[in-house]
């Protein structure tokens, strides 16, 4: 059980047998609004609706995510637990390139919209190690769900996780958004270490925005547990990242770049 994911609610369960009472671990899903601090005043920058708990890797992430990561910034919680504060030289550019939109934890809102923009604002991931054995990669999933005490005890969290070459588990994180979970992961790596030749495992399935994260992130490698959509697949093919899907039961298809799987 992981108390700070979920909450205990009343619920009825019918059955074959009959109904009854009982309490059901249920994921939380709550508002968390970024507000950029700037000489005019504040302004909101996002509301990324999430599972609370590693917010600061969660907006860290984001930024990177949505190309308005300033080289210096202070980032901070307010009084309220659900807003934070990002204070930056660089306010001006990030204003004026803010999405100013609610991203919904269901499936993420883009803010890039189309390969062509993601073009410009990112460049192909590197992979300079050796070729990954299927072996390894098949195994992924499995060593992330090790990891998700959340979705164990709700069924309703996603989890991303970042692995080294050699398939350890670096860290993992989860969120009832799939992207919000990756953006934790990236806001994790950003000050610890470079994201050449690692790889991004997720429990969902890969849509766009998985890819698109991946890239503005600089990771070469995605292994996702479902299927992959034709945008995330075009995406992964135009940036020359290897997408693997449908990781399960000791298998996977490849849809672009499979020549960093060996034999």
């Amino acid at each position: 059980m992981a108390p700070e994911l979920c909450a205990q609610l009343g619920a009825v369960q019918f059955t074959a047998a009959g109904q009854r009472r009982r309490l059901e671990a249920v994921a939380l899903e709550e508002p968390l609004e970024l507000r950029l601090e700037q000489p005019a005043g504040a302004l909101t920058l996002a509301v990324l609706m999430r599972t609370p708990g590693h917010d600061r890797e969660l907006l860290t992430g984001w930024l990177v995510s949505e190309g308005l990561l300033p080289a210096a910034f202070s980032l901070w919680p307010g009084q309220n637990p659900n807003v934070w504060h990002l204070s930056t030289p660089e306010h001006a550019r990030l204003a004026h390139g803010a999405r100013l939109a609610v991203s919904s934890s269901a499936c993420g809102v883009c803010g890039t919209g189309s390969i062509e923009r993601l073009a410009v604002r990112a460049g192909r991931p590197r992979w300079t190690g050796e070729a990954l054995l299927p072996e390894l990669v098949s195994v992924l999933p499995e060593r992330l769900q090790a990891a998700q005490t959340g979705f164990a005890a709700t069924g309703g969290l996603h989890g991303a996780g970042l692995f080294s070459a050699a398939g350890e588990r670096l860290c993992a994180f989860e969120d009832v958004g799939r992207h919000n979970s990756v953006d934790k992961v990236v806001g994790w790596a950003v000050s610890r270490l470079p994201l050449t030749n690692h790889l991004l495992c997720v429990s969902s399935r890969a849509g766009f925005e998985i890819v698109q994260k991946a890239v503005m992130a600089g990771v070469a490698v995605v292994v996702t547990v479902g299927a992959a959509s034709t945008l995330a697949i075009d995406t992964a093919q135009t940036f020359g990242v290897t997408l693997c899907a449908f990781t399960r039961q000791g298998r996977f298809t490849v849809y672009s770049a499979p020549e960093r799987i060996g034999e």
